[in-house]
C-alpha cells in the first residue's frame, strides 16, 4: 500500500505491506487523515510513536472498515473515524475501541479532523480541568485545530472563553465561534490582559515564560493544564500565588495514555458531541486539504502557523 514515511527527518512516499485484521482490531481503508503538530515533532525525531504502532505519522483518520474479524462491533463498509498511529497511509490496523462512527452529515474530510483534537479537548477540559458552566477558560492558540475544538466544547458547557491569536483574521474567526475575549499575542501583553479576568481553567499548548507570568491571573482553585511546550520548555513559577490560590498545575498528553483509556474518552466524546455535530451546533473547521503525496507541504502550513482550523490529507 501507499504511505508517507519519515526518512532523514523528512517525509517521503513509500510502499508498505497492507495490514490484516486480527481479534479486537479492524482494518480501516483511509479516505482522509488529519495533520497535527505532533506529526511535525515526529518528523523531527522528537515524538516517537507508542510501541506497536507504525513508525510513520498520522494520529487520526476517517474512512471505511475494510477488514474485520466476525463477532466484533464493526462491519465491512461502515463509515468510521479513529484515533490511531500511522494515518498517513491507504490502510491502517486500529483497536476496535478507538474507532467511532462518522457523525451524521459530515464528509470524510471533516470527520478526519475530529478524533485527535476533540478528544484532547474533552480529556483536558472535562476530565482534568473539570470545566463547568459559568467558569472562564483561557485557551492558547484559539485558531488552531485544538483551540477551535476547545472553544466549541467550552461554549457547549456554558463557559466563558478567553483566547490568544496571532492575527486579526484569526481573531475574527474565533469570535465567530463564540470566543468572548481575544488577545493578539503579537501586539498585546497576554499576561497583562489576562489579569482582567479570573481564569478558572487554562488549556496551554505553549508553556514557556507565559505560563509563569499568567498564573497570577488564575482565580482561586484554578486548574492549569499544559499539553505541549511550543513556547518553550522552561518557565519561572510564582509559588506563593500557587499556594495561596490552591492552583493545580497539570501536565497531560493523549498519546502516552493506554488504548483502554483512550477508548473510554472516545466513548464519552461520541455520547456528548456527536448529537451536537448532527444538529450543526459543533463543526470542525477545515483550513486546507492536500493529497497524501503533498504531506510535507501540509506540514509547512502548520509550521508557519498559517492555518485557521485543521489541515487534512485526502487519501481516497
Amino acid at each position: 500500500m501507499k504511505t508517507v514515511v519519515i526518512q532523514d527527518n523528512r517525509l517521503v512516499s513509500a510502499a508498505r505491506p497492507e495490514p490484516v485484521a486480527c481479534d479486537g482490531c479492524a482494518v480501516i481503508e483511509i479516505h482522509a487523515a488529519g495533520v497535527n503538530r505532533a506529526d511535525l515533532l515526529q518528523v523531527a525525531g522528537k515524538y516517537p510513536p507508542p510501541p506497536g504502532w507504525p513508525d510513520w505519522p498520522g494520529l487520526e483518520c476517517a474512512g471505511v472498515i475494510a477488514d474485520v474479524k466476525p463477532g466484533g462491533r464493526w462491519r465491512k463498509g461502515d463509515k468510521v473515524c479513529a484515533l490511531l498511529g500511522g494515518g498517513y497511509a491507504e490502510k491502517v490496523l486500529v483497536p476496535e475501541g478507538m474507532i467511532l462512527p462518522v457523525p451524521d452529515g459530515l464528509s470524510m474530510i471533516e470527520a478526519a479532523a475530529l478524533p485527535e483534537v476533540y478528544t484532547t479537548a474533552m480529556l483536558n477540559l472535562v476530565r482534568l480541568g473539570e470545566l463547568r458552566s459559568g467558569e472562564t477558560l483561557f485557551v492558547q492558540a484559539g485558531a488552531s485545530g485544538l483551540g477551535i475544538a476547545a472553544i466549541q466544547i467550552a461554549k457547549m458547557l456554558g463557559a466563558r472563553v478567553i483566547t490568544t491569536v496571532s492575527s486579526e483574521e484569526k481573531a475574527e474567526a474565533v469570535r465567530k465561534l463564540g470566543a468572548d475575549a481575544v488577545v493578539n499575542r503579537k501586539t498585546q501583553d497576554v499576561a497583562a490582559c489576562l489579569k482582567a479576568y479570573g481564569i478558572d481553567v487554562a488549556l496551554d499548548c505553549a508553556g514557556g515564560a507565559l505560563l509563569g507570568q499568567a498564573l497570577d491571573a488564575m482565580g482561586p482553585g484554578g486548574r492549569w493544564v499544559l499539553v505541549a511546550t511550543l513556547g518553550g520548555e522552561t518557565t519561572e513559577l510564582p509559588l506563593r500565588g500557587l499556594l495561596k490560590k490552591h492552583i493545580k498545575l497539570m501536565g497531560s498528553t493523549l498519546r502516552s495514555r493506554s488504548d483502554d483509556e483512550k477508548s473510554a474518552i472516545l466513548r464519552e466524546l461520541a455520547a456528548r458531541l456527536w448529537p451536537r455535530i448532527a444538529d450543526n451546533t459543533i463543526r470542525p473547521l477545515i483550513s486546507a486539504v492536500y493529497p497524501l503525496e503533498e504531506a510535507a507541504e501540509a506540514h509547512q502550513v502548520l509550521a508557519a502557523q498559517k492555518n485557521i482550523g485543521k489541515v487534512v490529507l485526502k487519501i481516497k
